[in-house]
């Protein structure tokens, strides 16, 4: 995935295009159980041992099951640059709710001509 055209700026803007597919990688391991991200997902490292356990506490705590991203998820989730990196907010959906309060927050770094992801957090703001 080249990088072109994503905005670096501090306002609210939906999340582009081009990143949706890995978000739809990355929230479809989390849902089958894959808190490590073990499976291997183009632009994703494989969360710490101590982030996924967190990820899955987390989850487990909220008590409701993710499931994978509907076409929902991009009318609410958004991204902003932050000094260096773009800051990604993807609203989370569940098997009992629908769209959820829990929302997975992400890294985002331009490689080269490349992008890196690094989901951090996992929680309801």
């Amino acid at each position: 995935m080249t990088t072109a055209e994503v905005e670096r700026t501090d306002r609210e803007l939906p999340v582009p295009l081009r990143w949706r597919p890995v978000f739809q990688e990355i929230v479809r391991a989390l849902s089958e159980g894959d808190f490590m991200l073990a499976r291997g997902i183009e632009g994703v490292n494989p969360l710490s041992p101590d982030l996924a356990k967190f990820f899955a506490d987390y989850v487990e705590d909220y008590g409701a099951t993710l499931t994978p991203l509907p076409d929902d998820t991009w009318k609410s989730s958004i991204y902003l640059y932050d000094e260096g990196y773009w800051q990604v907010l993807v609203d989370l959906f569940t098997v009992e709710e629908g769209r959820s309060d829990l929302v997975l927050f992400t890294r985002v770094y331009e490689r080269g001509d490349a992008y890196a992801f690094e989901p951090w957090s996992l929680h309801v703001p």
